[in-house]
């Protein structure tokens, strides 16, 4: 079974979301220095707008991401080592998962989130790339 199949199972995918914001949570909580201070307001102030909005995000973009980085994770299951190849490609993981939230950057009702997207994008690929082991850890224990 691939990572989307599994990911988007109805009976899988709560556990994945709950996970995915406890993981995005961490990621941000992490952040140090100018940047990670940039990231973090940025966050605070996107969460400000809508509390329940980091979820509702998840679970839209979800079903993308996973389908993103399915070629990803199924070359490295077939290595035996998912999470490993993942970490290891995060450049690919990264471009991957930012074609999907570039696109519906463009397209986002709320100037607030557009405007906040546009000012942290310069550092977007860094900051999944950075995040890829923890994602790939969250998936390798939820995806059987």
């Amino acid at each position: 079974m691939g990572l989307s199949e599994f990911v988007l199972d109805p009976k899988n995918m709560p556990g994945v979301v709950a996970a995915s914001c406890q993981m995005i949570d961490e990621e941000v909580s992490s952040k140090s220095g100018l940047s990670g201070f940039a990231v973090k307001a940025g966050y605070k102030a996107v969460k400000g707008v809508k509390p329940n909005f980091v979820r509702h995000v998840v679970i839209q973009l979800l079903p993308e991401f996973v389908k993103a980085l399915d070629p990803i994770w199924n070359e490295g299951v077939a290595a035996g080592k998912p999470g490993a190849h993942l970490v290891a490609n995060k450049g690919r993981a990264a471009d991957a998962m930012l074609e999907v939230t570039d696109g519906k950057a463009q397209h986002a009702k709320s100037a607030l989130v557009r405007g906040t997207y546009d000012k942290l994008r310069g550092s977007a690929k860094r900051n999944v790339e950075d995040a890829i082991p923890r994602l790939a850890s969250m998936l390798e224990k939820h995806v059987k």
